[in-house]
């Protein structure tokens, strides 16, 4: 009897888990498309740094950085497609970019913060 209960209950949590497990994986495919759909991307500027420092998207993907620092900052494209002007904290910039390439860039502000925009 003890052994019946020990199995009933193992499978119980076993199909607890399974059922958890598709229902995460049913919500991280539905943000991806989500994401997809809307064609949007963000980077921060956090402590100084671009995060992600490089980003993949898709042609006329809308990317957004948002400054989380206090001090201010800008995003210069090295190739001249962009330019911001100087971003306060909490303050957002956004470009788009519709022919594929590699795109880096930096914050003129401060030279050592760089990153780079693959569009596919």
């Amino acid at each position: 009897m003890r052994r019946l209960v020990t199995r009933r209950y193992l499978a119980a949590a076993v199909a607890t888990f399974l059922v958890l497990g598709v229902a995460g994986a049913q919500q991280q495919g539905a943000q991806a498309q989500q994401a997809a759909a809307t064609n949007e991307a963000e980077i921060s500027i956090q402590n100084f740094h671009f995060m992600p420092e490089t980003l993949t998207v898709k042609a006329g993907t809308a990317i957004t950085w948002v400054n989380r620092d206090e001090e201010p900052h800008n995003v210069v494209s090295l190739e001249r497609v962009f330019r911001s002007k100087a971003i306060d904290g909490g303050e957002k910039f956004t470009a788009v970019i519709d022919k594929p390439g590699t795109y880096n860039y930096m914050c003129a502000v401060h030279p050592h913060m760089r990153g780079q925009i693959v569009v596919q």
